[in-house]
């Protein structure tokens, strides 16, 4: 009994374990639209909404990515518009609604989220190895009912994000950030979902994220346009000497 226990345990690993972490990475990819097509996209702008406090309220939300590390988020809520933007070596923002109408330069640890956004807008795990990544495969877990496959993609500065793949469709359905800021580690749970395609390349219309610990996802965007290989003038990314002009303005 002792044997026939042993052996449908070692089946139950093989079977968790069926592949390795570098095939997921190429199913991940190829769900996408395959890496001709992802290397295609070199800019992203994604309007939608956000929905914040419990859905009580509804900000415009306006997303733009550029190729190679340089990201731009704007939330708009009766005239006033939060802006923070990362060029691919300073972070900065303007936070009207703290009564800061002036673009401020943000600290390096303040700055990680949106670098990381930057560098992985097509996902962490395309091109990883260029990126430096460390890629494990940690077998399958439970995410709200489906049986994932988790990953674990350890980036050069030592953070770490946790990826669960659907089992079907090998597209993200959860990833959780670890991220050490100003000393503490933060965790940070953001859920996939509503994938469409964008040029050639499923992108997910639907994000979902809160704090680690909690099953409440505070923050929710919802985008319902996107386009893609826009010509982005570079000043968007970069902190302005003067008040910047709002994305939809350019």
């Amino acid at each position: 009994m002792r044997l026939v226990a042993a052996v449908v345990l070692l089946t139950a690993a093989s079977s968790a374990f069926a592949y390795t972490a570098d095939e997921l990475a190429a199913k991940n990819v190829a769900a996408k639209g395959g890496a001709e097509k992802l290397a295609a996209l070199h800019s992203l702008r994604l309007t939608g909404k956000l929905l914040v406090n419990g859905d009580s309220l509804q900000l415009g939300y306006v997303a733009t990515v550029a190729r190679p590390d340089s990201v731009r988020v704007e939330a708009t809520l009766q005239g006033l518009t939060v802006i923070q933007a990362y060029d691919g070596t300073q972070g900065w923002k303007v936070n009207p609604f703290q009564g800061r109408k002036d673009p401020e330069k943000m600290a390096a640890d303040d700055a990680k989220e949106l670098s990381e956004d930057a560098a992985d807008f097509a996902g962490p795990l395309v091109d990883y190895k260029a990126k430096g990544y460390k890629l494990e495969y940690l077998g399958t877990e439970d995410v709200d009912g489906t049986d994932a496959h988790k990953l674990r993609v350890t980036r050069p500065n030592g953070d770490i994000t946790y990826v669960f793949l659907d089992p079907d469709y090998f597209l993200e359905i959860r990833t959780i950030n670890r991220r050490i800021q100003h000393g503490v580690p933060r965790e940070t749970v953001t859920d996939y979902g509503d994938y469409e395609q964008v040029n050639g390349v499923y992108y997910p219309f639907s994000q979902a994220s809160g704090p680690s610990g909690s099953s409440e996802r505070s923050n929710k965007v919802q985008f319902d346009k996107a386009e893609a290989n826009l010509a982005v003038d570079g000043a968007l990314f970069r902190f302005p000497a003067t008040q910047p002009a709002t994305a939809a303005s350019k």
